[in-house]
């Protein structure tokens, strides 16, 4: 292994910023509310049959969970490479 520094430092590019992680972290939580209410809404309040809007809130809801999982794993894990 060589010793050079994170490609982050080698680049000159600064991470994120906390709100950003926040904020992507509130969206993910969002998109999954938006997939729970497309659930629980009643039928005669959107204009779209059941089966549609099913499985456009189960889009909604995997997509919400998928995004929290990868932005937290990106933005509140501990990096491998800021261990060493």
């Amino acid at each position: 292994m060589s010793d050079l520094p994170p490609t982050h430092e080698r680049l000159g590019t600064r991470r994120q910023s906390s709100v950003v992680r926040y904020f992507t972290l509130i969206m993910s939580v969002v998109y999954a509310l938006v997939g729970v209410a497309l659930l629980l809404a009643p039928s005669g309040t959107l204009n779209l049959p059941n089966m549609p809007r099913y499985l456009l809130a189960g889009v909604f809801v995997f997509y919400g969970i998928i995004r929290f999982v990868r932005t937290y794993q990106q933005h509140f894990t501990k990096n491998r490479d800021d261990a060493r």
